[in-house]
């Protein structure tokens, strides 16, 4: 199986526009032979937990009409957003859809990085699916930082995991180089990074979108400026 990692440039909290250039990614990645393709830690609103907490239109369920770009892109999705928590908060969560757009699963972001304390509620309970007899973990940008998190991935005989995030420019840059390939060395897993390119509420995306072997080796890496999608083939190796 092909997967692809996307990166894309948001515009704030508009999630109309962001879902239309997140399935024109879908569609490349699509046309390059992917049957799946991970976008970055909140990419139809981009990263804005003040908008987010005040403006509860933003949130997107997963039968929401506004992600129908992405459902009927024809090519399996997964996108991370804000949804309803239940708890009249929202949750960041990354909805998994098929290529027929038919949801499988929505994983809740467990493990919430300081201020986003203040805005969101926390997921409790690991992301999973499978596709193509192939088994998938989530993670969503922090969740990353805590090997646990991905070494339940590998012991419950997930083989690729997914990761939805924002790294920015400056000490993002190291944080990614760093966290990504070891968790595909420690767990024997491959990894797939989805990152923001350019502004991202405070922060700059500095890029990089990757695929990263089980032991670490790099399969496929973006550049740090263009929104675009890169595809790597599971069961490659370097």
């Amino acid at each position: 199986m092909k997967i692809a990692a996307a990166q894309l440039t948001c515009t704030a909290a508009d999630v109309r526009g962001n879902a239309a250039q997140a399935a024109a990614l879908a569609v490349q990645a699509r046309e390059q032979g992917a049957a799946l393709v991970v976008f970055p830690e909140l990419a139809l609103t981009g990263y804005e937990p003040d908008a987010l907490a005040a403006d509860p239109r933003l949130w997107t369920p997963a039968g929401d009409p506004r992600l129908d770009p992405l459902r009927s892109a024809g090519i399996a999705t997964a996108v991370n957003v804000a949804v309803p928590a239940g708890d009249g908060r929202p949750a960041i969560a990354t909805l998994v859809h098929d290529a027929d757009g038919a949801h499988v699963t929505t994983y809740l972001k467990q493990h919430l990085y300081r201020h986003e304390q203040d805005v969101f509620s926390p997921g409790d309970r690991d992301g999973r699916f499978e596709l193509g007899g192939i088994r998938f973990s989530l993670g969503i940008c922090y969740d990353n930082h805590f090997p646990e998190l991905s070494g339940r991935a590998g012991a419950d005989g997930c083989r690729v995991h997914l990761a939805s995030s924002l790294y920015g420019t400056g000490g993002g840059v190291h944080e990614r180089a760093g966290i990504y390939p070891g968790i595909a060395q420690r767990h024997g897993l491959y990894v797939v990074l989805a990152n923001h390119v350019g502004p991202a509420g405070p922060w700059t995306g500095c890029g990089g979108a990757a695929v990263w072997a089980p032991g670490g080796g790099l399969l496929a890496e973006a550049d740090d400026r263009t929104p675009s999608v890169v595809t790597a083939w599971i069961g490659a190796t370097t």
